[in-house]
């Protein structure tokens, strides 16, 4: 991705360094906990008993990777903001509310309660925020065979995608239904919601390179690598040895690959309804 020298979004917040981390997670705590959550228990149960109790807090000091990785996350979040000010602007006839992205190591407080970095990037409806530790990244090349800097912009369009829905009451909708329906049904619902965040990441990409030129070659791939990396079915088998497809919560490797293409093939917005949908 085309980035070096270009235009930064002045919405990334840098909160490295102020939580007290106590003990260091392991990488596969990230699978871990992404797994009780696909099975619909409660992370924070494990997380507690794998934290030290917290030490003192120290200034964080950036690496020069660190430094450049950030330059980067600004870019691609200023390229969101680019595509979605025109597309609520020309075709929802809405007004784009930006978000903020928050960068954090260790543990971060958020309006939806307190993360680690074994949580991985999320987006929180409460305070309209996303959330990022960019250890997620060394984890998504190393780990989960995805490298590449559109990887990661994939990664960051898709929790936007998340507050593009919250913006359109789509979130809302959904979380009515929270108690109301079965798991099982619940779950359904959230794998909908989370294939629309990845169609809405490809339809950033489309309008994005459109804009600003930014896609070199090999860049869709490794969007598509990072898509089929992070698919509930991929998790699931690798954790556990099996699958449960009633506890998918994000849709399989094949759907997230399918949806994010099409966003980003057909460019528009209003294609990409996945609730009414058939054949997800």
């Amino acid at each position: 991705m085309k980035y070096k020298g270009r235009e930064g979004s002045r919405n990334v917040q840098d909160r490295r360094g102020g939580g007290k981390t106590g003990m260091a997670l392991g990488g596969g705590a990230i699978i871990i906990v992404l797994i009780a959550l696909l099975l619909g228990q409660d992370p924070t149960q494990l997380l507690e008993a794998t934290q030290a109790p917290a030490g003192t807090e120290e200034a964080y000091v950036s690496s020069a990777a660190e430094d450049e990785l950030m330059e980067f996350i600004a870019v691609a979040l200023k390229d969101n903001e680019d595509v979605w000010h025109a597309i609520f602007e020309k075709e929802l006839n809405r007004q784009y509310k930006e978000p903020q992205l928050i960068v954090f190591n260790g543990r971060v407080q958020s309006a939806c309660g307190m993360a680690t970095a074994a949580t991985g990037p999320f987006y929180c409806p409460g305070d309209d925020n996303v959330y990022l530790d960019l250890s997620f990244f060394d984890e998504l090349s190393r780990r989960f065979g995805a490298p590449g800097d559109f990887a990661m912009a994939y990664v960051i369009a898709h929790e936007v995608g998340h507050h593009v829905q919250h913006l359109l009451g789509i979130t809302d909708q959904v979380d009515q239904y929270r108690g109301k329906v079965s798991e099982q049904e619940y779950n359904a619902l959230s794998v909908r919601l989370e294939l629309q965040a990845d169609f809405f990441a490809g339809v950033w990409a489309n309008h994005a390179d459109a804009m600003h030129d930014i896609l070199d070659p090999g860049d869709i791939e490794e969007a598509l690598r990072a898509a089929n990396a992070i698919g509930d079915d991929r998790l699931q088998q690798q954790s556990q040895g099996y699958v449960v497809p009633d506890a998918f919560t994000h849709g399989t490797s094949e759907q997230r690959m399918r949806w994010f293409k099409k966003g980003y093939e057909t460019g528009d917005v209003n294609k990409g309804d996945t609730f009414s949908a058939t054949y997800l």
